[in-house]
């Protein structure tokens, strides 16, 4: 049915400050569940100090490097004016994105070779969400 959405919501204990847990296996499980072909998957993270994105999950020194490259460019700071303190959470968090959308054909995930969906986690540990939802186009 064109335009037939199908949505789940999980959800992800994290265990550090800041970190990225690949989420592609639970993606991939969600498409297989509702059987659609041909059409998209969204990713949404409903949170202000979390995000998700697409990147190389074949070697995990990326991962490391787009922390430490956070890490750097928005480091903890007593200037902040936020009073929960954690503005570089939230800094972060949008710099990532909140959603990523994902094109699905013959019911596979077109992800690139080297690509994965990421949870990315800034503000952690903490209780989390994932809203996964497939929309068929056929």
């Amino acid at each position: 049915m064109k335009g037939c959405a199908k949505g789940m919501i999980y959800r992800i204990k994290t265990t550090k400050p800041d970190e990225f847990i690949d989420i592609t296996g639970i993606v991939r499980q969600e498409l297989k569940r509702s059987g659609v072909k041909d059409g998209i998957v969204t990713v949404f993270v409903p949170h202000t100090t979390a995000g998700v994105t697409i990147n190389e999950n074949a070697d995990p020194d990326v991962v490391h490097d787009i922390l430490l490259g956070l890490r750097r460019a928005f480091p903890d700071s007593k200037e902040y004016r936020h009073i929960e303190g954690n503005s570089h959470a939230h800094i972060k968090a949008s710099m990532m994105g909140a959603s990523c959308t994902i094109p699905i054909e013959d019911g596979e995930l077109k992800l690139g070779t080297w690509q994965g969906v990421y949870f990315c986690e800034f503000d952690g540990p903490r209780d989390r969400k994932i809203y996964i939802k497939v929309i068929s186009t056929t």
